[in-house]
């Protein structure tokens, strides 16, 4: 909005990012007390120590990320409808940060396929329906509008439920987030569409950092389901935006194996009765922390360096078959 008024748009975008940091940090300041309270979980390494924490604060980080896209990204209908729905995952998850009982599995599970529905429909009505892999060439290819929408709402469903999963250690998955986040602006770097599609990206960074600046080790407050499920659908919206969608796995490929481990483990065990996976504990940063001795920070460096270098590894081999 602002930089349609003056037309100085780099500089105004500076400011956004800016903005964006320090407004999160100011809400989340003067609002923390205000937000439920965290019970702790009772099969999670370490899980009592939350205790009593403030939960919830995906709501300050998702509120200032849209407000500065509003003021400072240029928003075409499509982003807006996208933005709508990223807010309608972060209230439908601070509901339930602050429900007396928590949601069942089955009403949470409803919700993320609508909204990943309504997301695949919101892409395929304003983009063509087509796809590339990536480090094979940057050639695309058409598929059936009904087939690219199942991998979209299966992304997206995917997508928030493993970034969810993967929230329980401080610092780790907002950190994992914005290495995915900024992979894939690299990606809108190359394809020439990062002073739209991209910067929006940038400035859920800016908000992300200023969360971390409270839920660095040892935390004071957490994101809740309010923020790790407004990650996810962040996520899946840069991917599907990058037309790579299978991308996700290994620009996310941390997220996706710590959190989506105990997503499989459960399918296998109610769906197929097998217990493979019945010696890990899921999800898999508490594998770490309690079989393997890892402390907090250890888990957050290590996980990041993982993902650090398999995001540099595809940027390379993208950047080499252009």
């Amino acid at each position: 909005m602002i930089n349609a008024l003056t037309g100085n748009t780099t500089y105004i975008r500076m400011l956004g990012v800016i903005v964006a940091f320090f407004v999160t940090f100011l809400f989340t300041s003067l609002g923390m007390k205000k937000l439920p309270t965290d019970k702790g979980r009772e099969f999670a390494h370490d899980g009592k120590l939350s205790a009593g924490k403030p939960r919830g604060a995906g709501l300050f980080f998702v509120c200032a990320f849209i407000c500065a896209s509003f003021f400072f990204a240029p928003l075409d209908a499509e982003m807006i409808i996208n933005l709508i729905l990223i807010f309608l995952c972060m209230l439908t998850g601070y509901l339930d940060d602050r429900a007396k009982n928590p949601w069942g599995e089955l009403r949470k599970g409803v919700l993320d396929l609508l909204i990943a529905v309504l997301v695949a429909a919101n892409y395929l009505f304003n983009n063509e329906s087509e796809i590339s892999f990536r480090m094979f060439g940057n050639a695309t290819f058409e598929v059936p509008q009904i087939l690219l929408a199942i991998i979209i709402t299966g992304l997206v469903w995917c997508a928030i439920n493993v970034t969810n999963c993967a929230d329980g250690v401080d610092g780790l998955s907002a950190t994992l987030t914005i290495l995915t986040l900024l992979g894939y602006f690299a990606l809108s770097v190359y394809d020439g569409i990062w002073q739209d599609k991209g910067y929006i990206l940038i400035l859920f960074c800016a908000c992300l950092l200023a969360y971390l600046w409270f839920n660095a080790t040892p935390s004071i407050l957490l994101m809740g389901d309010a923020g790790s499920r407004s990650m996810g659908i962040m996520i899946a919206i840069a991917a599907i935006h990058s037309k790579s969608p299978f991308l996700y796995i290994l620009m996310s490929f941390v997220l996706l194996f710590d959190g989506g481990l105990g997503l499989l483990k459960v399918a296998l065990i109610r769906v197929f009765k097998i217990h493979i996976l019945k010696n890990i504990r899921t999800p898999l940063h508490d594998q770490v922390r309690k079989n393997m001795g890892w402390s907090n920070t250890q888990c957050v460096y290590r996980f990041s360096i993982i993902q650090i270098v398999i995001t540099l590894t595809v940027l390379y081999l993208i950047h080499a078959t252009y």
